[in-house]
């Protein structure tokens, strides 16, 4: 596997998800680079970040009044249900599970970053919300 690379393309103009995504990358790369023994450890710092990271969003979304409010939400969801299942597979000693995440998480991110965030971005600048980070404590757990 290689090092996900931050692309010009993610930068969509809204610096807290901007930094959110920068984030989430960081810890795609940790956890392709860690010693087996530390995968569970840096897998939860990912799906918890990415908990968070979806709520934040979906909050945005729902008091901006986003009109695709539902179809981006459910694919949040559908991207949950996918990593806790990862998460139970790892834990229960699947290491290989590992490689197949490192290998298609980043091609869901590219696409979602391209168009449902940047739809979202789009609406945050047209509408003049102001998307400001929520803390992360305050994301369902």
């Amino acid at each position: 596997m290689s090092e996900v690379q931050w692309k010009p393309e993610y930068e969509l103009g809204v610096v807290t998800m901007d930094d959110t995504h920068r984030e989430f990358i960081d810890l795609l790369n940790r956890l392709e680079q860690c010693p087996p023994a530390e995968a569970l450890e840096r897998f939860d710092a990912l799906l918890d970040h990415t908990v968070a990271h979806f709520w934040q969003e979906d909050v945005w979304m729902d008091k901006s009044d986003f009109p695709p409010l539902y179809c981006h939400r459910g694919e949040h969801e559908r991207v949950l249900d996918v990593l806790k299942e990862v998460r139970r597979l790892i834990a229960a000693g699947d290491e290989g599970i590992i490689l197949t995440l490192l290998r298609e998480l980043p091609l869901w991110f590219d696409n979602h970053a391209a168009t449902m965030d940047a739809a979202l971005a789009g609406h945050i600048e047209r509408t003049g919300f102001v998307a400001e980070r929520i803390s992360a404590e305050a994301a369902p757990a």
